[in-house]
């Protein structure tokens, strides 16, 4: 091969490549582009304790640490610099829906509960909902038929009330006793 026309391969396989490279690029910063429609996988992580409305309305001043571990369950996090307080902490992060982070904080004075502070709660029901990966209402299928499907079926063959019963063909098992 000669030495200018192996340059201008060299030269055509270049050009082509950044062609083919700018192409991609382009392809990539365009929001409709292939590009865009591919999002990697990412892991539901769910962390720490959900504290609902229903069980922040049991909490009263007064109460043990035990009665409060009871209701809230073991705090996220029990200093040992800080023995008067506890943490619960919750954190939801889901693709595709906002992440969820709420604390509460329980204060205590000797062994009694002292106060708790706590953002807005949801309910349990709301808590299940905002969890929930189906937004749509599942299909309930129909159980019972109408008055109209109920005549447009076809009437039950008539059974024969004087026919007897059919015997069964060929010998009967025999079986060994059940108690010795």
């Amino acid at each position: 091969m000669s030495r200018p026309l192996s340059a201008a391969l060299t030269f055509g396989a270049t050009v082509s490549t950044l062609l083919l490279l700018a192409g991609c690029a382009s392809s990539r910063q365009s929001d409709d582009g292939f590009f865009a429609r591919i999002t990697p996988y990412r892991i539901e992580i769910v962390q720490g304790n959900v504290i609902t409305s229903e069980q922040a309305a049991r909490i009263k001043p007064g109460l043990t640490r035990l009665q409060v571990k009871d209701i809230l369950g073991t705090p996220l996090i029990a200093d040992p610099f800080h023995g008067d307080r506890w943490d619960y902490i919750f954190t939801i992060r889901r693709d595709g829906l906002p992440n969820q982070r709420r604390s509460v904080v329980v204060w205590f004075d000797g062994d009694a509960l002292k106060t708790i502070e706590a953002p807005e709660l949801p309910s349990e029901r709301d808590f299940v909902q905002g969890i929930s990966v189906s937004r749509k209402k599942p299909d309930v299928p129909v159980l019972e038929l109408t008055e109209e499907q109920r005549k447009a079926l076809p009437p039950p063959p008539r059974r024969d009330e004087a026919a007897t019963p059919e015997i069964p063909a060929g010998p009967a098992r025999s079986y060994p006793p059940l108690e010795d």
